[in-house]
């Protein structure tokens, strides 16, 4: 028995940035057909301006940049994604800004183009569906689970009341871990400046005093984004060397000096500059859907290093030697055909696999070595830090000069078999990858920084505002000398000290630590948190699954915090669209539930409203 026609079903959706945005846009697109006109009340719950959220507000910095070139950005579906929905296409931000699809755009730009596609999503609702913004943060979601849920809000003493809920949280602050903890006790007790894994563009960098040293851990994107406001941020600015392809940076004399370092000692790899010319290597081959089944077929859960990366890095192996045959054939040494059919039979990581790869490809440089991409300075040691400075510029440069290389076009097809295999790994879900190590790598590989930032970099180290530290950097704390000190293994003996310390990279998505009262009270109710700490969900659908395996019927969840998060922030288009996927899925899940709810499913009891945990503030920033 269906409730009455006229009677509202209710919706809320937490999170209204890029992920809540691209679920509403779908919702909009299938509402026709799954819901018709019936009522509707959608809340959309979220502190952040509605279309950008946090991340791509308009109000910050435009030196931030985005690390996607305009043209790879869409927020629309079209022929090449599989969905169940109506495509609906729509311009990339290049088109819709009238952009050159080549630059790289800036943050605020993007925000922009995020505000106007949420605008054209709303608008795109059925007359019936009744759109209610909340400007504030969501502390807790509770309810029976065959019952109506109440969604509590900061600063509301009436909850929501909601059929379903999805979770579209996005990027997410987390308390600090025990060793950031007693980097800050450490800090407090001698007057020093720490800032811990923040957003960098929302932290207090006033603390980091000019010309005085800071040692920096993570050499990613944050990284880069810290680089960006502590120079041409505070006056800075760049020139073209006369003669040369390299910049020349311009202090403006308020600049600290970054030394950074990392587990891997480099910065990420820079964008690929150049189109491939020709059809890529077909993908899927070695990791596919039919591979993918027999992973979820097995008893018990995958484990990633034993089970899932051997076919991944065969995968990554077969694009790569794939194109290698086909655009560079003089640099192999066999056919195609007697290569494929022995690369086909052998197994994977195998030494029967590598003696058929170096008997085929004469130059080491021309195979593929995720191992050695992996640990780009392993063996390496330098004499002096000056001789450790001038090494990593040339690793730099060269990958600055090998990403922007036709001749090295091999590369481009593994970023694109990378992409292919992460929208397999979104059917598994739990892949068994505690230290989310393959989402570090992907990063690392494929979603790196723009080259003209790495440009930057090398000029800053020119500059001596920028220096390295190396390779499995260790961090220690001086009691009698009231100072951080760092080593890296690149450089044995010598040590760095300072008295700031910046942990560039973003706090860990874990539902133990997370700062979001909603996703913290979710996970004491019952949700099940993997071993990596990520919220786990039906990865066909996305309902949040409970620590007994069962999915809630009302709850949803999409987004980095889950384990359904698509590699990289935005789709490109015509690849398929994993995100659209997703979010098409769950919103058409998510109508036909509202369509067939009975009429005799009970209204909740008015009850007092939970003590929520605390909404935490900004973790800080600022001198301790």
């Amino acid at each position: 028995m269906s409730r009455p026609h006229g009677e509202r079903r209710s919706l809320v959706v937490v999170g209204a940035g890029p992920r809540g945005t691209g679920f509403l846009e779908r919702l909009a697109a299938n509402l026709p057909e799954l819901y018709g006109d019936r009522p509707l009340d959608l809340h959309l719950v979220d502190p952040h301006p509605a279309g950008g959220g946090r991340i791509w507000r308009t109000s910050q910095s435009p030196l931030l940049w985005m690390n996607s070139q305009a043209e790879d950005v869409t927020m629309f579906t079209d022929e090449t994604v599989t969905i169940e929905g109506p495509v609906r296409p729509g311009p990339t931000l290049a088109e819709w800004a009238g952009l050159d699809g080549r630059t790289f755009p800036s943050r605020p730009q993007q925000g922009a183009y995020l505000r106007w596609v949420y605008e054209r999503a709303r608008a795109a609702l059925p007359a019936g569906v009744t759109v209610h913004e909340h400007p504030t943060t969501a502390l807790r979601v509770t309810g029976p689970r065959d019952g109506r849920q109440r969604v509590w809000l900061d600063g509301h003493a009436v909850p929501l009341t909601a059929d379903l809920v999805v979770l579209a949280l996005g990027h997410l602050d987390a308390h600090p871990d025990r060793h950031q903890r007693e980097l800050a006790d450490f800090a407090d007790r001698h007057g020093l400046v720490h800032l811990p894994p923040d957003f960098t563009a929302d932290t207090d960098l006033s603390a980091l005093p000019a010309g005085e040293p800071v040692l920096v851990r993570g050499f990613g994107l944050a990284f880069v984004d810290l680089m960006v406001l502590l120079t041409e941020g505070r006056g800075g600015s760049y020139e073209e060397a006369e003669g040369s392809d390299r910049l020349v940076y311009r202090p403006s004399g308020r600049e600290p000096v970054l030394h950074v370092g990392s587990r891997r000692g480099v910065p990420y790899h820079s964008k690929i500059g150049y189109e491939l010319d020709g059809e890529g290597p077909p993908l899927p081959r070695f990791f596919g859907p039919a591979e993918v089944d027999a992973l979820l077929a097995a008893p018990g859960p995958p484990d990633f290093r034993r089970d899932v990366w051997p076919l991944v890095d065969k995968e990554l192996g077969w694009a790569h030697y794939h194109r290698l045959f086909a655009a560079h054939p003089e640099r192999t040494a066999v056919a195609w055909a007697d290569f494929e059919e022995k690369y086909t039979a052998a197994a994977p990581r195998s030494a029967e696999l590598d003696a058929l790869v170096a008997a085929a490809v004469p130059d080491p440089a021309d195979r593929l070595d995720l191992d050695a991409l992996d640990h780009p300075l392993a063996g390496v040691r330098y004499r002096s830090a000056d001789a450790l400075q001038d090494g990593l510029r040339g690793y730099i440069a060269g990958d600055l000069d090998r990403r922007h290389d036709p001749a090295h076009s091999p590369d481009l097809a593994v970023f694109g078999a990378v992409l292919s295999v992460y929208g397999q790994l979104l059917r598994l879900g739990d892949i068994g990858d505690p230290g989310n190590w393959w989402h570090g790598f992907f990063s690392y590989l494929a979603s790196g920084p723009p080259g003209p930032r790495l440009r930057q970099l090398l000029a800053l180290s020119d500059a001596g505002i920028v220096r390295f530290l190396g390779a499995d950097v260790t961090l220690t704390t001086d009691e009698e000398r009231g100072v951080f000190r760092a080593s890296s293994v690149s450089l044995p003996g010598e040590w760095t000290e300072a008295r700031a310390l910046v942990e560039a990279r973003l706090p860990d998505p874990t539902l133990e630590r997370t700062g979001s009262p909603l996703l913290r009270a979710l996970y004491e109710d019952g949700a099940r948190a993997t071993d990596a700490g990520l919220l786990a969900v039906d990865p066909d659908d996305g309902r949040v699954l409970g620590r007994d395996g069962r999915p809630h019927p009302r709850h949803f969840a999409l987004g980095p915090h889950t384990t359904a998060r698509a590699g990289g922030a935005f789709t490109r288009p015509r690849t398929g669209g994993f995100a659209f996927r997703q979010n098409d899925r769950t919103a058409r899940t998510a109508l036909a539930l509202l369509r067939d709810l009975s009429c005799t499913e009970p209204e909740p009891e008015p009850v007092p409203a939970p003590v929520p945990a605390p909404v935490p503030a900004p973790v800080p920033v600022t001198a301790r």
